[in-house]
């Protein structure tokens, strides 16, 4: 008798697929022991890490002394809630406060509410029976007149909503902009991230749940979500903002669902991705080009690393910021260097959110194949069936296109080919990375400019170098000045103490 996918593993994979099992399962047990432990024992043992950390070389210098004092002893010091830092950045007393206070958020509601607005919370559900959040921007006393128009956002591979608005300036988090210049601005969950995870039949901890791919978005949770606002707003038309995932997911929707194309009016997609080139690893990229399916037995066939979460509520801050640093340079090669040190502990408290491990090993399928493709059941390794691609060139709405010239997993040659000629542009942003057109200091100059023409111009093809912010945008930015001072990335060179952490009236435990 045949033992479905182990029978297909050939004997030079065998050792890492060992090794994998042994630091999957090791990392388990450990979470699970740590959850039970007392909070005393995680204190003594996460103040234990502050002290070797701030001894040992890290990747991003960040760390450089620790003050233990709970004395205020001048004006350089400032203490907010249960964190001390010492203002030697440059930064104003307000970026540190709204940084403690952005890590400590637990949700999108706490979120926005930092910087004046509120969400309203809709729910839908998909035609397969899931319910997937919605988030609508809201503010109180609104007196800005609206125009309108209605921008739908959706967030990239293992995120939420909450991805759009964690950048420490109120000025550099899109919705925040897009709603002062009148635009009724939507923010979508898929299915399985932290705000959607309901079904009408399966409970969450069944394989049934996490049995979705790229497919289930394309086919369910983007058409449904747009159907819905279009029938909440009224309005005939919705502008469609990706980033990463979410671009492909639209792409993917568009090619087999054409009543879609008259819900759309044009599609900006931010940091886009179709079909990757690979990992920075050469050896884990060619390992799982080559046996993608694999993934399901490291990880299982549910929830894709269920325990981030947890090991960033209880981490050191700024050990957890290296450590997802160092993992996008292993796997991407991204240095990250256009995100300030201080947007990175904000940003990263909010980058992870689940997803299925299906999901992920249909990007691999996608790597391995060089084909932007549907999911791949194969029965064995000599499976005669074909894959079945996505008809990109079937899209008929305007797309723009704005990738970073240094971004790995952007290859911008490969993607134009794919798409039609006819509705697409594309425009680089030298010496961007990946995240770095999401959170990048200087994203409201270098990414928003195209995002704002191009929402005023849907049909045009404009050069970069006549890309200018629109006058409603300077009109909207002489208004409303930055709210707080960030220095750029390249000259934060003081040091950041952090006293231990209680528990915030969210209920956040940082330690």
């Amino acid at each position: 008798m045949s033992i479905p996918l182990v029978g297909r593993i050939s004997m030079h994979e065998w050792p890492f697929v060992i090794l994998s099992l042994v630091i999957s399962w090791s990392e388990y047990l450990i979470s699970i022991i740590t959850q039970i432990l007392p909070y005393q024992v995680i204190d003594f043992f996460t103040n234990t890490t502050k002290v070797v950390y701030k001894q040992t070389s890290n990747p991003i210098n960040l760390i450089r002394s620790l003050v233990t004092s709970d004395v205020d002893n001048g004006e350089d010091v400032v203490k907010y809630k249960y964190y001390k830092y010492e203002n030697n950045l440059g930064e104003t007393p307000e970026a540190y406060e709204r940084m403690i206070d952005m890590i400590n958020s637990d949700n999108i509601q706490e979120m926005v509410a930092l910087f004046g607005y509120e969400v309203e919370s809709r729910v839908i559900q998909t035609q397969d029976n899931y319910f997937l959040t919605l988030h609508r921007l809201v503010k109180p006393n609104d007196d800005v007149p609206r125009n309108g128009r209605t921008v739908y956002l959706h967030h990239g591979l293992l995120m939420s909503s909450e991805i759009w608005v964690t950048m420490l300036n109120k000025n550099q988090n899109l919705p925040f902009v897009l709603y002062e210049l009148g635009y009724d601005v939507w923010m979508g969950n898929n299915r399985g991230n932290k705000y959607s995870q309901k079904h009408l039949f399966y409970s969450i901890s069944s394989e049934a749940f996490w049995d979705f791919s790229l497919d289930e978005f394309a086919l369910f949770d983007i058409p449904n979500s747009i159907e819905y606002i279009v029938s909440a707003t009224q309005c005939e038309k919705i502008t469609y903002i990706g980033f990463s995932q979410g671009t492909a997911q639209i792409f993917a929707a568009l090619s087999i669902n054409q009543t879609l194309h008259e819900k759309i009016d044009q599609i900006i997609a931010i940091s886009p991705a179709t079909t990757p080139q690979g990992l920075h690893s050469k050896f884990l990229d060619t390992f799982l080009k080559s046996s993608p399916i694999l993934m399901y037995l490291i990880f299982s066939r549910k929830i894709l690393m269920p325990s981030v979460n947890f090991w960033r509520r209880i981490m050191y801050p700024p050990l957890f910021s290296t450590m997802i640093d160092m993992s996008n340079y292993l796997l991407f090669e991204w240095k990250s260097e256009n995100i300030t040190k201080f947007q990175k502990l904000s940003s990263y408290a909010h980058l992870y959110s689940t997803t299925s491990v299906k999901t992920v090993v249909h990007w691999f399928q996608i790597m391995s194949s060089k084909n932007f493709q549907m999911y791949h059941e194969s029965s064995s390794r000599f499976s005669h069936s074909a894959p079945v691609s996505y008809p990109l060139h079937t899209v008929k709405v305007p797309i723009h296109l704005i990738y970073g010239s240094t971004d790995s997993l952007v290859d911008i040659d490969v993607m134009m080919s794919q798409l039609p000629a006819k509705y697409t542009t594309a425009h680089a942003v030298p010496g961007h990375e990946h995240l770095d057109n999401l959170w990048g200091y200087d994203v409201d100059k270098r990414v928003f400019n195209f995002v704002l023409q191009y929402l005023d111009e849907p049909d045009a093809d404009i050069p970069a170098s006549q890309i200018k912010p629109s006058e409603r945008h300077r009109n909207y930015l002489t208004s409303s000045p930055d709210d707080i001072t960030l220095i750029p990335p390249q000259t934060h060179t003081s040091s950041l103490s952090v006293t231990p952490r209680k528990p915030t009236s969210a209920g956040s435990l940082f330690v």
